[in-house]
């Protein structure tokens, strides 16, 4: 950070050069062909939709990495993922943020929500930027943390909330216990959906079967332990699970064996077919 003791004209700089860095980033993300959302800060109530709000709780004054600050209430469109100005509209108020910050005078906190390790800016953007431009490392914020159904890991842009809703919906309908839940893992998303119907169907047959009506949480667990563990035993004795996971496996070899023998049973007639089966 340049400093030549005149605070107005290195602000004027700063704002110049982090508004070209800004440029050029996006030119260079157009040309590596990267996806559209990769620079873009990500919209706070897309995320906590996607991962299913539970409640909240305020957590007063904090000293916050800058590094985690990744989103925004209701600003998305005015800055990128690292909080430079996408325009010339705000510069006025960025340079008096700027020369204050260069003179030595206090800039309120701003104010944040957090989701697991990630910050969403509900007041402050432009101090947000400014501690960007000039090189700060962590920021004072008034922190709102915000609880959901799942963890917001593996969130770095707008396209992995499609992955995170459709697991959402997936302990929507089928409500596992959290070391079963952790198990089910799959690499596309919407796997999820698929997974969700086969458990579905499977808890339908079994509630004909038995002749009475079973809850979701009830099919989810016993699908769990009566269906899903053992065939993922099998399955790997068989050496049938491969590069997958055990889930995918499992949906793989469900939808195969159907093909093959129009069957819903598990046995060693069923793996011996699957074995053999050139689609594998």
């Amino acid at each position: 950070m340049a400093d030549t003791g005149f605070p107005a004209a290195d602000a004027e700089h700063d704002f110049l050069r982090i508004r070209r860095r800004q440029v050029l980033s996006r030119l260079a993300g157009r040309l590596r062909r990267e996806p559209d959302d990769v620079s873009d800060v990500l919209p706070f109530d897309e995320v906590v939709a996607a991962l299913g709000r539970t409640g909240e709780k305020r957590r007063g004054l904090q000293v916050i990495p800058l590094d985690s600050i990744v989103g925004s209430v209701d600003r998305t469109r005015d800055f990128d993922r690292w909080f430079r100005p996408r325009s010339g509209r705000s510069r006025e108020r960025w340079e008096r943020l700027a020369r204050a910050q260069r003179r030595g005078e206090s800039i309120p906190p701003i104010d944040v929500y957090r989701v697991g390790d990630l910050h969403f800016v509900r007041d402050g953007h432009h101090r947000v930027s400014v501690a960007h431009a000039l090189g700060f490392r962590s920021i004072d914020a008034y922190v709102t943390e915000v609880t959901t159904k799942l963890d917001a890991t593996g969130i770095a842009r707008r396209g992995d909330l499609i992955s995170k809703d459709l697991r959402r919906v997936f302990v929507d309908r089928v409500p596992l216990p959290g070391p079963a839940l952790a198990s089910i893992l799959v690499t596309r998303a919407w796997s999820y959906a698929v997974l969700s119907e086969v458990v579905e169907a499977w808890g339908f047959r079994l509630m004909q079967q038995e002749g009475r009506f079973l809850d979701r949480a009830t099919v989810a667990r016993r699908w769990y332990a009566e269906e899903y563990q053992p065939v993922v035993r099998m399955l790997a004795q068989a050496d049938l699970i491969g590069e997958r996971t055990e889930a995918e496996a499992y949906l793989h070899l469900a939808g195969q064996r159907y093909r093959l023998m129009r069957t819903h049973r598990w046995d060693d007639e069923v793996i011996d077919r699957l074995r053999s089966d050139p689609g594998q």
